[in-house]
């Protein structure tokens, strides 16, 4: 797939879904290559941080009896940050080393919030001419609780979206 692609986005959470999503852009899309005077397209691997408070699934419960009910505990929020950059860490170096098997040069990004909101934002204000995501595949139950975040994209961001599916369960689609 060649058009005049200057930025394709690829979300990566660490997944090996996210990871194939990575491989089937560098296999399947070509960025547009510039002249003297501009630049040439750029692939953009996003990874979304959750922050603290939902990385640790939980807040610290109010103290009994009228004891503040928003204390927040440093040591905590900072042993959830510390944990969360090792994890970054990992996933960019495995994205990385997809990139290096191209030999495809691709700016990182790194950014904190709710996923399938900032992925929208980041797409927005890179002006992104294309999002690629992969899967999960949550069956219906996982999805209400969990929430889709590649059907939260599709639905939200302004380019077009590419959901690279699990081969084994299906090829990609687009939205």
């Amino acid at each position: 797939m060649s058009a005049d692609l200057r930025c394709v986005i690829v979300a990566v959470d660490g997944s090996e879904e996210s990871m194939d999503a990575l491989r089937w852009a560098f296999q399947n899309l070509k960025l547009c290559s510039s002249g003297p005077d501009s630049t040439d397209g750029t692939f953009v691997v996003l990874h979304v941080q959750p922050p603290p408070s939902i990385a640790a699934g939980l807040s610290p419960a109010p103290i009994p009896f009228g004891g503040p009910s928003d204390l927040e505990v440093p040591a905590f929020t900072a042993a959830i940050e510390s944990h969360q950059r090792r994890i970054t860490a990992a996933i960019l170096e495995h994205a990385s080393r997809i990139c290096s098997e191209y030999q495809v040069k691709v700016e990182t990004k790194v950014v904190i919030g709710d996923p399938k909101e900032k992925i929208c934002e980041v797409a927005e204000n890179l002006h992104a001419d294309l999002l690629v995501m992969g899967s999960r595949a949550f069956g219906p139950i996982k999805r209400m609780f969990l929430g889709s975040v590649s059907n939260y994209c599709t639905n939200h961001v302004e380019c077009p979206v590419i959901i690279v599916k699990d081969k084994k369960k299906g090829s990609s689609s687009s939205a």
